[in-house]
């Protein structure tokens, strides 16, 4: 207990899945929670459950892939409390298209949410935690970040600029001496409900879950707490030389 204890922390995407998870898990080390979402329920949902097992939480809707929101969400962070610690950047989408059929309609929608709603994320969460001490922000990018899978071309591209970005800001921010670590977490296939939709997209969901079990050495898919365990390390003092960093959680599918 304690880990994070009364650091203010972001999360974006944290109605369901694993930004629900790393909401949860921080709100249980003592952080106070910020939780956004598109979906007002359920991202209601998730801040109510965390005040009701004796934690603080706040939420506000949330399109992060609208350059208008973000002002509005990190002000309201500051007015209730007065600074910002961790900003985790999870929310997204993923299309089950291959190149060939992946639209400009779907690329752009799949890059607005996953790569322009890091980007506007990672430069707002700055503005605030330069000013009071520093802070870490996690990007969440993928194995599929590193890696190419052909059903899903617009999320491998959007997960590749959410890696280099992250560097790129992790870079920016050591020389300017700001106290801001950024690293990326790339997790393999985790059962959240994106994943079984995305898995039933591409045809017989017992079939595809099977092949992706099949690509993990350590013999499960991952559980959301494999992720918000690695998230709850790099919102913590236990990282303070971690930066720039690809944190991969992935039952070793990235070694064969």
């Amino acid at each position: 207990m304690g880990r994070v204890e009364n650091k203010v922390a972001l999360i974006t995407g944290a109605g369901m899945g694993l930004g629900k998870a790393a909401a949860f898990l921080l709100a249980s080390e003592g952080a106070k929670v910020a939780v956004t979402d598109i979906d007002a329920a359920a991202g209601e949902a998730t801040a109510e459950e965390i005040k009701a097992r004796g934690g603080e939480a706040i939420f506000h809707y949330h399109d992060v892939a609208d350059a208008d929101d973000w002002p509005a969400v990190v002000a309201a962070v500051a007015d209730r409390f007065g600074r910002l610690d961790v900003l985790v950047n999870i929310a997204g989408i993923a299309i089950a298209k291959n190149v060939e059929e992946t639209s400009l309609k779907d690329w752009r929608r799949t890059m607005a949410v996953n790569a322009d709603g890091v980007f506007l994320g990672c430069k707002h969460a700055i503005a605030l935690m330069k000013g009071s001490g520093g802070g870490s922000i996690i990007n969440l990018s993928s194995i599929d970040g590193i890696i190419g899978e052909a059903d899903l071309a617009a999320y491998c591209a959007s997960k590749g600029a959410v890696r280099t970005l992250t560097k790129a800001v992790a870079v920016h921010c050591a020389e300017k001496r700001y106290g801001i670590r950024c690293n990326s977490i790339h997790p393999g296939y985790i059962w959240t409900p994106q994943t079984e939709n995305y898995l039933r997209d591409l045809g017989s969901l017992d079939a595809e879950k099977a092949k992706a079990l099949s690509r993990h050495p350590i013999g499960r898919l991952g559980e959301p707490d494999d992720v918000a365990y690695m998230v709850l390390y790099l919102a913590s003092d236990e990282s303070k030389f971690v930066t720039g960093a690809e944190m991969v959680v992935d039952g070793g599918y990235l070694m064969v």
